[in-house]
């Protein structure tokens, strides 16, 4: 009697082998393009740039103040010079970051739909009154993606003409102070030199008018302003 032949395994079809294949390569792709990115953001924003030694100095002087309303604040430990957002003016010019060199900068990203950035707005409208000038502004950045006007509405509502309107649109600048891990939510503020170089960060809102603001923003605008 003749044994049966035993079960063959059936061959693994090509077209799915393809498949798998490509899309292990299209993984690879968008990992390498996420990874250049970062290293893209981490190459500009230069961690480490001695040119930010004298901000670690203002910071680590200044660090005693943050307290009670600006308590959040997290001061720079390592010299950090930011990448050079750029965005858009009232007008449609494009603006970046570097134009505000030689100035202390409060650079502030807030939103329509975020409801703590709409609280905390009257704030940054009475700060810039206090201290705007030649060696301080607050630089705060729209990134509404939808309705263009529903911000422009918002801050001529509430009175708030103080502030400068400045927006992006894309929200780039969120994902690249995000990409160095300076953007964990909204709002987001960050405190820079005239150099560009970090000051300190606070991920929420502050209540920047505060005495506890005014007395930690004026000793940091005094020495960079000095310095230039």
């Amino acid at each position: 009697m003749t044994n049966p032949m035993p079960d063959q395994p059936a061959p693994r079809p090509v077209k799915r082998r393809l498949i798998v294949l490509g899309a292990v390569l299209v993984g690879a792709v968008i990992g390498f393009a996420a990874v250049s990115n970062m290293d893209r953001l981490r190459q500009q924003a230069a961690p480490g740039d001695p040119t930010c030694a004298p901000a670690i100095a203002l910071s680590k002087k200044i660090e005693p103040l943050a307290r009670g309303e600006v308590a959040g604040l997290t001061m720079a430990k390592t010299p950090l010079k930011l990448p050079d957002l750029a965005f858009r003016d009232a007008d449609g010019q494009e603006k970046k970051l570097s134009d505000w060199r030689g100035r202390t900068v409060l650079v502030n990203l807030w939103a329509t739909w975020c409801v703590p950035c709409r609280k905390e707005m009257p704030a940054l409208n009475n700060l810039e009154t206090k201290l705007g000038g030649p060696d301080f502004q607050v630089v705060a950045i729209n990134i509404d993606t939808r309705d263009a006007e529903k911000p422009k509405a918002f801050l001529k509502d509430g009175g708030l003409n103080r502030l400068d309107y400045f927006t992006d649109t894309s929200a780039k600048v969120f994902q690249d102070l995000k990409g160095i891990g300076r953007a964990l939510g909204m709002p987001t503020s960050v405190l820079i030199d005239g150099k560009g170089c970090e000051i300190a960060t606070i991920a929420g809102p502050a209540e920047w008018d505060s005495e506890d603001a005014i007395k930690l923003l004026k000793a940091a605008v005094k020495p960079a302003a000095a310095s230039f």
